[in-house]
């Protein structure tokens, strides 16, 4: 069974870069906010899209039957991309009814890089400016990220007309700070403030949650030791349903093994394309292709590449999203593989983490 159709698409995930000036703890970029990922980039680099990669990858026709294309990604912030606004400037003047949008840290740039931005965007658009605090705070996530910078950024593009919204990670560090952020996000014109219940207080290594998590330095010290949010109001409620998982299968991992797999990409009929170029389902399927403690190569959604040809038929640059998207992959190995008995016999782990029915932190936080 098709996972979609290239005429289907009407949403599209683009990474435009695997560069980012800032070193969170918590993403892959890095090794806990330390080294950078070794798993990234080739000999020449880090990967990054410019704009004639998105006018061959992502043509006028193809635009046109979008409805939403929004930049966020696994590794990098697209503020750092060359070709950021170039790339948003071409979509918007193939699809005027294109709703498009970015998460950033807002840490770089000049102000009239931001201006330039809103005005591209217009109506039909908005930036998502992830802020976990306020100035005091903010960095002990966002390592590396100058919150005058970030909060000189958000304003220029608000005062320029720009949507934005604000997401806020909620931690045992700021979580005393979450109503003074919402007011000051009223008070500046943000159209929404998004108290984030975070979903990463899980080990996809060990598949169970965690209470903390050590922030490391790009020296390799001890820097803030990320705990979870102690008001139950602010946790994220799938980590806390762990415990009836396992009462109710036995263990996590049989949960896992038998639970139906209801893909999010497949109902909203949305691609993801990695800055290497890559057309995958999604970010969590990319993700998983380069994990920091993991050899490429070596897990199951390496496997179900290799099985359908290996990653460079994968690479829209290449063959173009058409011949990808009609790769057996999509048009039916994946969906074959969710009906597999358990995970040890081939059904994908990171589907049935990110999809699974019963469990679901992603959704889980934004309730």
């Amino acid at each position: 069974m098709n996972l979609y159709n290239y005429e289907d698409i009407r949403a599209v995930h683009l990474e435009i870069t695997e560069k980012c000036q800032a070193s969170c703890p918590m993403c892959d970029r890095n090794k806990n906010g330390g080294a950078v990922n070794p798993n990234l980039g080739d000999k020449n680099g880090l990967h990054e899209l410019t704009v004639a990669d998105i006018q061959k990858i992502l043509p006028p026709e193809f635009v046109k039957q979008l409805d939403r294309l929004y930049m966020c990604g696994n590794f990098g912030d697209p503020i750092i991309a060359n070709d950021t606004l170039e790339v948003f400037k071409y979509l918007r003047e193939q699809n005027q009814n294109l709703r498009l949008s970015m998460n950033t840290n807002a840490g770089a740039q000049k102000e009239n890089w931001w201006i330039k931005l809103a005005k591209i965007l217009g109506n039909n658009g908005h930036v998502t400016f992830s802020f976990d605090g306020l100035g005091d705070t903010n960095h002990l996530y966002r390592q590396g990220v100058n919150w005058d910078i970030a909060w000189r950024n958000a304003l220029a593009f608000i005062g320029a007309g720009g949507r934005a919204h604000w997401d806020f990670l909620i931690f045992a560090h700021n979580e005393h700070q979450v109503e003074e952020a919402e007011a000051l996000a009223k008070e500046t014109g943000f159209a929404k403030f998004i108290p984030k219940k975070t979903g990463r207080f899980f080990s996809t290594i060990r598949k169970t949650g965690k209470e903390e998590h050590q922030a490391m330095d790009r020296k390799g010290e001890k820097k803030q030791l990320l705990q979870k949010p102690k008001e139950v109001k602010f946790q994220n409620t799938a980590t806390k349903d762990i415990i009836k998982l396992e009462e109710k299968h036995g263990s996590l991992e049989n949960y896992f093994d038998n639970v139906k797999i209801k893909c999010k990409v497949a109902a909203e009929k949305s691609m993801y394309l990695s800055a290497e170029g890559l057309i995958l389902p999604c970010c969590w399927v990319a993700g998983s292709m380069y994990k920091f403690w993991q050899k490429p190569g070596e897990n199951q959604v390496w496997e179900l590449l290799q099985e359908s040809g290996g990653k460079d038929v994968f690479d829209a640059k290449t063959h173009g999203v058409k011949a990808v998207l009609n790769n057996e992959y999509f048009t039916g190995r994946l969906v074959d593989a969710w009906s597999k008995p358990n995970t040890h016999l081939g059904k994908p782990m990171v589907c049935a983490q990110k999809c699974g029915e019963e469990f679901d932190a992603f959704r889980a936080q934004f309730q």
